[in-house]
């Protein structure tokens, strides 16, 4: 059984995009959130945070790139991220006008 993790320790920024800012047009916002994070629980943070009914939730595993620094080659950090769908006619404020 996986540790439990607090719920506002399960989002951790939006992501602010030109593709998720049209997303919001269709009730769609994408956040970066724990590694550790399942669905279930992102669900409750952004239910518990924003005070918004979610209908779906859908996580993407994002491979760290590979940078260069001189000769070093080094890998960036995995992160996960959310595309959270909330109910019709519900918003975000906090991310309008962005």
């Amino acid at each position: 059984m996986p540790k439990e993790i607090h719920p506002y320790g399960v989002l951790l920024r939006p992501i602010i995009t030109e593709k998720s800012t049209q997303l919001t047009q269709l009730d769609k916002y994408v956040f970066e959130v724990d590694v550790r994070a399942n669905k279930n629980q992102v669900k409750e943070a952004v239910e518990l945070a924003f005070d918004v009914h979610v209908r779906e939730v859908n996580t993407v595993l994002v491979k760290g790139k590979a940078k260069r620094f001189g000769r070093r080659i080094t890998k960036m950090p995995d992160w996960k991220k959310a595309i959270v769908t909330i109910a019709a006619g519900e918003k975000i404020e906090i991310l309008e006008g962005v």
